[in-house]
């Protein structure tokens, strides 16, 4: 599995170890092998927003946003790119701050939340809502990590 992770704030984050656990522990929970490679990118409001209204056409900030890779396109003995995931700190540091819990914890549980998403998980409907929250709490409990956290 290879990780890319990226940091476009001024703000430091320090959670490489974390971040492999979430990935690894959601690939091993949707019995995947870690041949993937993903790229997660921290960024600010501003650039989230921007990146919402272009590729959602939604003209606000959200907390992350997913991009999966859509073509199957495999290199033997290269890790097959899984997809993108946007986190925006801000958004983060607010939701931990408004949920009760640290900013570790929210960054793990979006950072679950869209490797979900790039394997297909959606919640548009109230079945696939409640499939992908399962699913999510799952990862979460394997983690040790729990709300109050």
């Amino acid at each position: 599995m290879n990780l890319i992770i990226a940091n476009q704030t001024d703000q430091k984050i320090d959670m490489d170890d974390k971040l492999k656990s979430v990935v690894k522990t959601v690939l091993e929970t949707e019995g995947l092998s870690f041949d993937y490679e993903v790229s997660v990118t921290f960024v600010n409001k501003d650039e989230i927003h921007k990146l919402n209204k272009e590729f959602r056409n939604v003209d606000r900030s959200t907390d992350v946003l997913s991009f999966p890779m859509d073509e199957d396109f495999f290199i033997e003995g290269v890790d097959t790119m899984l997809g993108d995931i946007v986190i925006c700190m801000d958004v983060a540091r607010e939701q931990a701050k408004d949920f009760g819990h640290s900013i570790d914890r929210e960054i793990m549980y979006l950072t679950a939340h869209s490797m979900l998403h790039l394997l297909g998980y959606d919640h548009m409907e109230d079945d696939e809502k409640s499939q992908m929250r399962a699913r999510e709490k799952e990862v979460m409990k394997i983690l040790g990590v729990f709300k109050n956290d």
